[in-house]
């Protein structure tokens, strides 16, 4: 199903087609008396007497073919509010057997800045679906016209397309079979984002070897499939700014390697890659809205299988930065991933921040849920930024703690560092803790472990079950927020 928004400008009391009006939280209608008929009017205000006043939105049977659809929205009404008022329209027409909408924007208050450009996006959010492989699509399209003078601006359609298109690419990534998008196909595709304007380079198993990075090569050794560390960066700006970084981790399949995971749910670690698809979705968008800004985004593309020439327990390995890793679980191999792929990035990039983005542990689910992602950071500044515009686009994030206390637990008698803690407790920080190992020259940091985040089995305000997208927007927001 798709939607389909066409801008226009006039609008007439006679207008046919189901009609979308908006009016305050308790249904006062008065204002509405100058953008439909009267017969209209007197026949709602009779009837909303009786409309149950907690709803959103009710809907009025004019005809046969008409409705008159109220959206109610309350007195301190943020960005976000708008945005669920809009998945919520969807949700209520989408299975409807009328297809098109006129909207009259003029009965929006002139102080709701930007309303239905936020009404509007959460529709489009909402409509998300992925039936690549379904044999029968659902082929309905849901058009919307506006009306009238309070409609999004050129800029802010570029925005809230951009950002779509960018949430839509990580749901699509994410959604993707294990067998379609191997680290092969992965980043044959990464390579296409050069017509959206992104500089893009691929490192292949022989460059990767040449560079050193056998935490990642390790991982993805016991696969036929090869290993990739992929780059994409953004120049918004004329000046050598430095930019801002974003790194993911790409496990396209999760096995658990020789440490092989339970069968139960396995299937669900096709999705082991969502770090990595929030970073190209957010560098797509960055391309599309041309950002003024510099930015980098990371992704190491690798697949964890059991084979003849995996990687086995007790294997050490030497990394990117010359530390040392003794591989005690085979399955804890996310944060070897981006351990080779955050030194390469500040190394290479010298960036203002990096933050990385993962599905790194279990543990960050039993602490947070789906509610919030885990955020570790050793930089106060930048946590308090990405709390901030979490709240904002309701992509929340929780600050949980890193202390060099926690290092013991990684230490290892034979290596640099072992990859878990064997004894037990804190699974979350100790892998924060590890991944922190790797930012060598105190660059910002940020980790998001997106475990929680990355995929729903019963869908959110934005989004229905399945992939999320979650972190496209929030770190749109926040390079809108403080950084363009």
């Amino acid at each position: 199903m798709t939607v389909q928004i066409n801008y226009k400008n006039k609008f007439t009391k006679k207008e046919t087609s189901n009609l979308v009006l908006f009016v305050d939280e308790k249904f006062n209608i008065s204002t509405l008396k100058k953008h439909i008929l009267s017969s209209e009017y007197s026949y709602i205000l009779d009837l909303v007497k009786t409309k149950d006043r907690k709803k959103k939105i009710v809907t009025f049977d004019i005809n046969s073919k008409k409705k008159i659809i109220l959206v109610a929205f309350k007195n301190k009404l943020t960005n976000s509010d708008a945005e669920n008022l809009g998945a919520k329209f969807y949700d209520l027409f989408k299975d409807s057997k009328s297809h098109n909408y006129n909207i009259n924007t003029d009965t929006v208050p002139n102080s709701y800045k930007n309303f239905i450009g936020y009404f509007l996006h959460g529709i489009k959010l909402k409509s998300y679906h992925f039936d690549k492989y379904k044999t029968k699509k659902k082929t309905k399209n849901i058009s919307l016209s506006l009306s009238g003078k309070n409609q999004p601006s050129k800029k802010d359609q570029i925005k809230f397309s951009a950002i779509e298109n960018g949430s839509f690419v990580t749901r699509d990534l994410v959604s993707e079979p294990g067998n379609v998008l191997h680290p092969d196909e992965y980043a044959r595709r990464l390579n296409l984002l050069k017509k959206d304007g992104l500089k893009v380079n691929i490192y292949d198993e022989k460059k990767l070897k040449k560079l050193g990075m056998n935490t990642l090569l390790g991982v993805g050794q016991g696969s036929i499939r090869g290993s990739y560390l992929v780059t994409m960066e953004w120049n918004g700006l004329k000046n050598n700014s430095k930019p801002l970084a974003f790194v993911g981790k790409g496990v396209c399949f999760d096995t658990g390697g020789i440490s092989l995971k339970p069968a139960k749910f396995m299937e669900d670690m096709t999705y082991d890659m969502a770090g990595s698809a929030v970073v190209v979705g957010l560098m797509k968008s960055l391309a599309l809205r041309k950002a003024k800004i510099n930015a980098v985004g990371v992704v190491g593309l690798v697949e964890n299988m059991p084979g003849g020439n995996a990687q086995r327990p007790g294997d050490i390995v030497k990394s990117y930065s010359g530390k040392t890793v003794e591989i005690l679980n085979t399955d804890a191999e996310g944060r070897l991933v981006l351990a080779d792929a955050l030194t390469y990035t500040e190394k290479k990039f010298k960036p203002k921040f990096i933050i990385d983005l993962a599905t790194l542990t279990g543990a960050i689910i039993v602490s947070l849920g789906s509610e919030y992602a885990g955020l570790f950071s050793n930089d106060d500044k930048l946590s308090k930024q990405l709390i901030n515009v979490g709240e904002k686009v309701e992509e929340k994030v929780w600050r949980m703690p890193l202390n060099k206390n926690f290092d013991k637990l990684i230490n290892s008698k034979n290596a640099d560092m072992q990859n878990i803690n064997y004894v037990g407790g804190a699974g979350s920080t100790t892998a924060a803790q590890f991944l922190q190992r790797f930012i060598l020259n105190n660059t910002p940091w940020a980790h998001l472990d997106i475990a929680g985040m990355a995929f729903s089995k019963y869908g959110g305000a934005l989004n229905s079950s399945g992939a999320t997208g979650y972190g496209v927007r929030l770190l749109n927001k926040l390079i809108e927020e403080y950084y363009e």
